[in-house]
């Protein structure tokens, strides 16, 4: 096992026997003190965030991981399916792994998967995506104030404030950070 002082930001350890993403490390040596490493690091089960300090000659358990891109294909009942562009093998996530990142699926869209242990633990999106407005209601002719936006349904169920101009049927870009409109696709 590697020692405090290996661990770098990306890596996925093992803290209080649950899988934890390194997020930032740093390396202190305080005046006349030992040394040691202060880790901010997130829980992957639950999301939550924690700062946890190290002695730098702690050995800590380093969890094997790898991120695959996968193409989002359908939901069903709570359940999305993914597909693996080389293998073709078809993966399986509840909607409690994927949380908001559901609000931002369409058919094809590609998303990268966290496997720690070769179980699918988080998924990121891109930074936006291309969605479909289905409903929205229609401007008012004359209604031109700066800025004045109206609420639009996209496909995926997600509500966004969008332009007048913005009409059902049209492709926009979603920021996937905020989930505010970008501009047309």
């Amino acid at each position: 096992m590697p020692a405090a002082n290996d661990i770098r930001r990306g890596q996925v350890i093992k803290f209080n026997g649950e899988a934890h993403l390194v997020m930032e490390t740093q390396h202190r040596t305080p005046g006349n003190l030992r040394a040691f490493v202060q880790v901010k690091m997130r829980n992957l089960r639950y999301g939550k965030a924690l700062d946890q300090r190290f002695a730098s000659t702690e050995n800590i358990e380093v969890l094997p991981t790898e991120r695959k891109t996968l193409e989002f294909s359908y939901a069903d009942r709570g359940t999305f399916a993914f597909i693996d562009p080389e293998t073709f093998e078809q993966i399986e996530l509840s909607e409690e792994t994927l949380g908001d990142v559901k609000n931002y699926l369409s058919a094809g869209g590609k998303v990268e998967v966290l496997y720690v242990d070769e179980l699918p633990l988080t998924v990121d999106l891109p930074s936006t995506v291309t969605l479909k407005v289905i409903e929205s209601a229609d401007g008012i002719k004359g209604d031109t104030a700066s800025n004045v936006q109206k609420p639009a349904r996209l496909e995926t169920g997600l509500i966004v404030q969008v332009p007048l101009f913005i009409k059902e049927g049209e492709i926009i870009k979603v920021s996937t950070a905020d989930g505010s409109y970008l501009g047309r696709s």
